[in-house]
């Protein structure tokens, strides 16, 4: 089983007569990996910290605070208040995190078929919705009432829809096959 570090240095040879590229920095590549979730309504402390930290053992290093753009009075929300925490992984970090992803929690995910062709943009930029965090084994325990989901934003360097699409699936992400 290769890694994925290792598909990405042979993507030039891979897809240059799909694409007709004629140097190897036409090719797409990794930039970075956003993990992302919010908190929401959740007012508990203990809750926010608890998320914060499994968000730390998930991806390998501290979770930034976000706060919010504008204060909606309906929401009893002021502009600042922290509603969810994110990381950027690159380098080594993200190459790990991408490994841990494909290989051992999308297939833990309960009525796995696959990652939509869809969610790519137009940009070239694939984000997936993982309801569960309790798939990546870092953070499995016996409870399971503190469970929240994450968004996985995978930023790459590719032009087209259809580029970022044939990339993705050699790197070894599973994507849905497009029925004809």
């Amino acid at each position: 089983m290769e890694n994925v570090k290792g598909k990405q240095q042979s993507v030039f040879k891979e897809l240059k007569d799909l694409f007709s590229f004629s140097n190897p920095f036409q090719a797409p590549r990794l930039v970075k990996v956003i993990v992302s979730t919010g908190t929401g309504k959740i007012s508990d402390k203990k809750k926010i910290a608890l998320i914060e930290d499994r968000l730390m053992k998930i991806t390998g290093q501290k979770a930034a605070p976000r706060g919010a753009k504008k204060s909606i009075a309906s929401f009893k929300l002021r502009e600042g208040d922290v509603i969810g925490y994110q990381t950027t992984l690159r380098g080594e970090r993200m190459y790990d995190f991408l490994d841990r992803l494909i290989h051992i929690a999308l297939p833990r995910t309960r009525d796995f078929r696959g990652l939509p062709v869809s969610a790519i943009d137009a940009m070239g930029n694939y984000t997936i919705g993982i309801k569960e965090h309790t798939i990546f084994p870092e953070t499995s325990d016996e409870e399971h009432k503190d469970v929240f989901g994450l968004a996985v934003t995978i930023v790459t360097t590719a032009r087209t829809k259809q580029e970022a699409e044939t990339f993705l699936r050699h790197l070894g992400f599973p994507l849905q096959k497009i029925e004809a």
